[in-house]
């Protein structure tokens, strides 16, 4: 069975935020699809994913800003992981996270607030079961590394 992560968009807008989710899930080679459903207007619909999924390997990821009932009320309805990631809104200057970090009791759903801090949880959690994954990720991270030893001897070199 292949394992993926599904990211729910509370809306269309959420498109291009989580395009750059999707990226890095590429780059680390985790499969995944989009999906569009709102916790507040379109529940059933959200109910209706979460039904087409159930037999899956997956990871949820959420993407919805300002009042996010969308990963809450996604990992209350699945034993599947949730990983919460909200836009940052310029317009309520970051304070909407707070809806994504403070949840009722027996939620477990996780909030990071970068793209490519999600798709590592999410590859990482995959990776559990899957050696070929965990290999992606030690290389992505070997990469990570090697760029900072890189600017550490480009700056040494500054005076």
């Amino acid at each position: 069975m292949v394992s993926k992560a599904v990211i729910i968009m509370g809306s269309e807008r959420d498109l291009d935020f989580s395009r750059e989710i999707a990226k890095y899930l590429k780059l680390l080679g985790v499969v995944y699809e989009f999906r569009v459903a709102s916790a507040h207007k379109t529940p059933l619909v959200v109910l209706e994913i979460l039904k087409e999924f159930e037999s899956e390997k997956i990871i949820y990821v959420t993407v919805a800003g300002r009042s996010n009932a969308l990963s809450a009320f996604i990992d209350g309805s699945t034993t599947k992981p949730v990983i919460a990631v909200p836009p940052y809104s310029e317009k309520f200057g970051g304070v909407d996270v707070y809806s994504s970090l403070r949840v009722p009791s027996g939620i477990g759903s996780v909030v990071t607030l970068e793209p490519e801090g999600a798709a590592i949880a999410v590859a990482k959690i995959l990776a559990l079961g899957d050696v070929d994954l965990l290999n992606n990720i030690k290389l992505y991270q070997d990469s990570k590394r090697q760029e900072l030893e890189r600017a550490n001897e480009s700056i040494k070199k500054l005076r």
